[in-house]
């Protein structure tokens, strides 16, 4: 049986991978935006041989990261850059996809804002941004293990939390991008799947 280092990777990398290959085309780029142990990273780039996967995580995170790469040598997975939303600014690489798992309800609201006016200012045209996790509905969780998921989170940091699907899209719209597609996923997940909209179309509502 195969061993990860963040279990949930095995859970659920093979739903997002069926969502990513529906939009994910071509010789591109690809930002990883939190990547934690990189598995994720390792597993969808052998599926997209020609995309160039690049992680991304905050310096406490590189050290497994480096280590992932190295036992795994995908040619096409590189990183990991140093990336801190609020702190770091966006690669100046031109990414046409952003993927990001279960980020949102670990950084604060703030930060999760910061993120989104980041994505609307450097990425270009028609790019794609994926935000996998956990997302409230009017402000209601979705399952009671939701609920429980965000009082543990809550208990480790108080700005963590469970983020309502109507502020994130909201913000995104605000910040240029539009709504292409709400996945349900197993587990009470989602995947929300954006592209950026020409800079005319920007709503700063």
């Amino acid at each position: 049986m195969e061993e990860a280092k963040a279990p949930a990777t095995l859970r659920n990398r093979e739903p997002i991978l069926e969502v990513l290959k529906q939009y994910v085309r071509g010789r591109k780029n690809l930002l990883e935006i939190g990547s934690g142990t990189a598995e994720h990273a390792v597993y969808f780039a052998k599926h997209f041989p020609e995309l160039n996967w690049v992680t991304s995580d905050v310096q406490p995170n590189h050290k497994v990261i480096k280590e992932t790469l190295t036992e795994n040598k995908v040619p096409n997975v590189a990183g990991p850059l140093l990336l801190k939303v609020g702190e770091d600014d966006f690669p100046r690489t031109s990414f046409q996809y952003v993927f990001s798992a279960n980020c949102l309800h670990i950084m604060s609201w703030k930060e999760g804002k910061t993120l989104f006016k980041l994505l609307g200012k450097r990425l270009r045209e028609g790019a794609h941004v994926f935000f996998y996790g956990p997302f409230n509905y009017d402000g209601q969780f979705t399952s009671e293990s939701n609920k429980k998921f965000n009082d543990w989170l809550q208990e480790r940091n108080p700005k963590s939390a469970i983020r309502n699907f109507e502020d994130v899209l909201k913000s995104m719209e605000k910040f240029g991008f539009e709504l292409i597609k709400d996945h349900e996923m197993p587990a009470n997940n989602r995947l929300l799947v954006f592209r950026r909209l020409p800079f005319q179309q920007e709503q700063h509502s």
